[in-house]
């Protein structure tokens, strides 16, 4: 709609992956309200997947454990808000402080999930259809009938290319990059390090391959024992760099987490999700649609909780021991030869 123009506020507060979600419908919302001003709401570390996105005016971080902390500042935070003289706020956040400050934003228009807490604060309430991808969750909040498809959108700059160019320099002539991401917050949804250590052994022998692993600081108690063919980046680049990275990768190897949402912003990168005690239907399975998921289907205990949790309930982890590393690697071997076979078929 052209020609209206709108101060929008979206308000979004949960993990990474999340907010990498949620950049299909800042698209959307930017595609509907083209003269609109959109401001995102989010943590400090939601601001690192954010920075550069050109359809976002201003990103305002609220770092509710750090300075944002306690009431006084939760009160200057919010005329920080209302000075912006929002129109309308989305708030895809469930949780209780999210629904407050949209109540408080001063829009005329608040929209939130109907389950989400206090959603009586609401004036406009999104039905949370837990039937949908989190992507088709979030696109719900604008209202249209299009079915166009939205896709996820980071935007590394040239600093972060730059640091991606001095860190595989030498390492990646004509070698494909194969990107393991071993980590997560739960220890369930983790593939066992085990397994992470005799695929990565395995993906070294072939020297047309180079196996980056990759992952935060807490990613480091993962012990793989490394060969030093590996370009170990645990810990050493922030969230732009790792989406650069993702981009110039063949494939990412990866549990439910982070860097499944992170490589969905760049289709042309294959994904292999490897799925434990969380399912499809949970909404959070790769939205690119240049994707495979191992998962052990019709085993009793799935799901176990849509986290998974800090051990196996059952005590005998099948969900993710049945996932053998000669699955990992056969399917990456297969994928490799048939982008080969196309290459040549091109050239032909």
């Amino acid at each position: 709609i052209r020609g209206i123009k709108m101060n929008i506020l979206i308000i979004h507060t949960a993990f990474i992956g999340d907010i990498v979600l949620s950049t299909a419908l800042v698209s959307k919302v930017k595609e509907k309200y083209p003269d609109s001003d959109i401001y995102y709401l989010t943590t400090p570390l939601g601001k690192e997947i954010l920075k550069n996105n050109p359809k976002i005016k201003e990103i305002i971080v609220y770092d509710k454990r750090g300075k944002d902390k306690g009431f006084k500042a939760f009160v200057s935070f919010v005329r920080k808000i209302r000075k912006l003289k929002i129109d309308v706020c989305l708030t895809p956040h469930r949780y209780l402080r999210s629904s407050v400050l949209s109540f408080l934003s001063g829009a005329k228009i608040r929209e939130g999930y109907d389950i989400a807490n206090l959603a009586f604060l609401f004036n406009k309430k999104i039905k949370y259809d837990k039937t949908k991808h989190e992507v088709e969750k979030l696109l719900s909040f604008v209202d249209d009938n299009n079915t166009k498809r939205y896709e996820l959108e980071m935007y590394p700059d040239e600093q972060d290319k730059n640091k991606i160019d001095s860190l595989i320099k030498n390492l990646s002539d004509n070698k494909k990059i194969i990107l393991i991401a071993p980590g997560s917050k739960w220890f369930t949804k983790k593939w066992p390090e085990e397994y992470f250590r005799t695929l990565i052994q395995n993906l070294v022998k072939r020297d047309d391959l180079l196996i980056v692993i990759t992952g935060g600081k807490e990613e480091k108690e993962i012990s793989l024992e490394l060969d030093s063919k590996v370009l170990d980046l645990r810990g050493e680049i922030s969230l732009l760099e790792l989406a650069e990275l993702t981009k110039r990768a063949t494939l990412v190897v990866s549990n439910d987490s982070a860097p499944i949402h992170v490589t969905s912003a760049f289709p042309n990168t294959r994904i292999i999700g490897i799925f434990g005690p969380t399912v499809k239907e949970f909404g959070f399975f790769p939205w690119s649609q240049n994707s495979k998921v191992f998962e052990i289907d019709n085993l009793y205990c799935r799901p176990c909780a849509i986290h998974g949790g800090n051990s196996c309930p059952e005590k005998h982890f099948r969900c993710m021991r049945e996932i053998t590393p000669d699955l990992i690697e056969n399917e990456i071997y297969n994928y490799i030869a048939s982008t080969d076979d196309k290459k040549v078929k091109a050239n032909e």
